[in-house]
């Protein structure tokens, strides 16, 4: 079950553009630390898009020129971020009073291992030692009305990372909305996996060869 050729599919930012189109406009949106922190630079032109980061934030721009960085000012990844005008600033409680809440609408973020039931594991291996970075995501899952998950469809061993059952620790139970990996962009409806979309030469066969869980197309729905 392991991808012997890592180049197969599309590139870390297609996959990141790839999100961003399905983005609509005048969404609330929260991103992730890592590949989820690309989507932002594939929004499509004309379509407005407000983020927020948990550490009290509405309305954050993209990363300042080198030189012009604020040290006060930045994201739950502790990096250097921007303010658009008329963004706005709150508390730490605030700003999950927000995610708890069910105002914002879109969560885009990594994972370590994804079910076919949409659970997500992306806090931890488990394993003795492991340093725990749970950061937001718990309450995000929990709060935010669709959730994304961006990651690579294999682990560097070439071990999937779509399964029957994770062996994680769980960061949430049946939320994950829909996947976007190298090889695939798949939706979860009703506890199943349907392939929306295959990366170019990218056949069904050689995706569910590389998937733990089992996979469906929407023509058999």
């Amino acid at each position: 079950m392991q991808v012997t050729d890592k180049n197969r599919g599309w590139s870390t930012k297609e996959m990141a553009q790839k999100v961003g189109m399905d983005i609509h406009n005048g969404a609330y949106v929260n991103l992730g630390i890592g590949m989820p922190e690309l989507v932002s630079g594939f929004i499509p032109e004309g379509r407005e898009v407000i983020y927020h980061t948990e550490n009290g934030l509405l309305g954050m721009g993209s990363i300042p020129e080198e030189g012009k960085e604020d040290p006060e000012l930045i994201n739950a990844g502790k990096k250097y971020v921007t303010a658009v005008p008329g963004a706005c600033y709150f508390h730490h409680a605030d700003s999950f009073t927000m995610i708890r809440g069910g105002h914002i609408d879109i969560c885009v973020l990594g994972a370590l291992q994804v079910s076919e039931e949409g659970d997500l594991a992306n806090w931890s291996t488990g394993a003795p030692g492991a340093i725990p970075a749970v950061g937001g995501a718990m309450d995000l899952v929990a709060g935010v009305k669709t959730i994304f998950v961006i990651t690579k469809h294999c682990t560097k061993t070439g071990e999937p990372k779509i399964v029957k059952k994770c062996n994680y620790p769980l960061t949430g139970k049946n939320v994950v909305n829909r996947i976007y990996t190298n090889l695939a962009i798949i939706d979860v409806v009703d506890k199943k996996l349907f392939v929306k979309e295959l990366a170019p030469d990218i056949t069904f066969e050689f995706l569910q060869e590389h998937t733990e869980a089992t996979l469906y197309k929407y023509a058999d729905k």
